[in-house]
Parts: C-alpha cells; sequence; structure tokens
C-alpha cells in the first residue's frame, strides 16, 4: 500500500474501519517503520535486504539492481513464487501505464530474474481472476507478492478507497481454502508514510495463528519483513533482515 502515516491509518482519526477490525481480529505491529523516502527504495529493501543505494522511484531498465533477493533464493532450491500486479497487462512488465506503476513491483528490477519473472510476475486479476482462483484451488506458491494499482493501494485515491479494496481481498482471502487450511500469513503493509514524518506506517498480520488482539510495540521495519518470510520460509537471512528484528513472535 502507499504513502500513508500510522495515523492516516489506524490511528484515532483512521480512515481504514476494515483493515482496522482486521488488527482487531488478528495483530497490528504499532511501531513498525519504512526505510526512507520515495517508494521505491523500500519495495527493493522488503525482497533484498537493501536499497541498493537507490535514492529514486527510477525505472527498471535504468537502475536494474543486481544482488539475491527472496525470490531468487526460492528459485534456487526448486521452489515458486508470484508476484501478481493489478493492472499490468503483460507478465513481468517493465513499462509504467494507466493505474500500473512498475516501481511498486520490485521483481521487474532484478534481471537476474527475469526469466522466472516472465512466468511468475503476472497480472492479478478480479474477483475471478488468477488470485482469486489461486486461493479457491489451494494453489499459492510458497511467497506471493500483491501489488494494487495506484487507485486501491491509496497512492491517486482516498485511504477509503484502499480499505475497501483491502477489506475486500482479506474477506476473500480468510474465506478461501487455503486460508481454513491454516498454511497462510498475510502481512499488509505500507511502503512509506508521508514525507516529513517519521515514517511509521501500519502493519497488520492476518493468520489463523495470531491471538486477536495482539499488538507488538517492538520497533520493525521492511527489512524485519523480510526476514521473517525467510524464516517461514527456511531461508538464509539476505543483507540488512540479519540485523532487523523478527516479526514470528506475532504469528
Amino acid at each position: 500500500m502507499e504513502n500513508r502515516s500510522y495515523s492516516q491509518v489506524l490511528g484515532p482519526n483512521g480512515k481504514a474501519p476494515r483493515l482496522a477490525s482486521y488488527g482487531r481480529r488478528c495483530g497490528v505491529a504499532t511501531a513498525y517503520y519504512a526505510i526512507r523516502h520515495p517508494s521505491l527504495p523500500n519495495y527493493l529493501a522488503a525482497v533484498s535486504g537493501s536499497t541498493g543505494g537507490v535514492t529514486t522511484d527510477c525505472s527498471p531498465t535504468s537502475c536494474p539492481q543486481r544482488r539475491p533477493t527472496v525470490f531468487r533464493q526460492l528459485s534456487e532450491r526448486g521452489r515458486q513464487w508470484r508476484s501478481l500486479a493489478e493492472n499490468m497487462q503483460t507478465a513481468c512488465d517493465r513499462a509504467s501505464y494507466d493505474h500500473y506503476a512498475a516501481r511498486h513491483n520490485p521483481a521487474v528490477y532484478f534481471p537476474g530474474i527475469r526469466d522466472n519473472c516472465l512466468h511468475w510476475d503476472l497480472a492479478m486479476g478480479g474477483s475471478s481472476g488468477r488470485f482469486a482462483r489461486m486461493l479457491a484451488d489451494r494453489a499459492l506458491r510458497p511467497f506471493t507478492f500483491i501489488t494494487p494499482n495506484l487507485c486501491h493501494d491509496g497512492h491517486d485515491c482516498s485511504t477509503a478507497t484502499a480499505d475497501t479494496w483491502l477489506g475486500t481481498w482479506l474477506d476473500r482471502i480468510v474465506a478461501s481454502p487455503t486460508y481454513a487450511a491454516g498454511h497462510t500469513a498475510v502481512f499488509v503493509t505500507w511502503d512509506e508514510g508521508l514525507d516529513g514524518s517519521s515514517n511509521r506506517v501500519a502493519t497488520v498480520v492476518v493468520a489463523p495463528s495470531v491471538t486477536p488482539g495482539t499488538r507488538s510495540s517492538t520497533r520493525y521495519t521492511h527489512y524485519s519483513l523480510l526476514r521473517t518470510t525467510e524464516e517461514l520460509l527456511g531461508l538464509p537471512l539476505l543483507g540488512a533482515a540479519a540485523n532487523a528484528h523478527s516479526m514470528r513472535r506475532m504469528l
């Protein structure tokens, strides 16, 4: 999700009641911080353990990244991943258009995984599309990265609009046989807060194992999210993930 401070989403005057309800039903990381501004460095950090020195929203062709990622870790171990982007028209698309922003789809920045990206970085689809079918068919891969479009992530539309989209998909996820089987953990987070803010962002953890009403005040970052992902998948820790706090205690 895009460009909201914690208070705008889950604060006393927050505008995301559906996500807040999942926070009460499951758990909230109350001291989760983005890495920096603008958007792209945070996405890169969350999958590779480093910003790669990126300080702008440069395009995939102007600032390709050449280091290991969680995507590559899985591929090298014979395991699949999926990155599902709303409104993307072509698999692993490095162009941006309409409501699709390549800078929010980190897999397209890593040339070393290009072959797999062309098969596994795909259009998300709607209520009867690819992601919905994967949920219904218990066909989720070990790691799935979801990228909403520029309206549904809140970048170009209101927090309320983003919350409606999130709530609809979270409802579908928790009602699915995939979730009922007990093998799914969902992490909902924002790339960054507002410029000039502390960069504290809302992060909600949804899983059958989470004790309702869980609140963690441990300082987490996108490196914590990567560490937790790698721990759950049994993968070595990449870059700054090795020194970040794990979020597994929330599960």
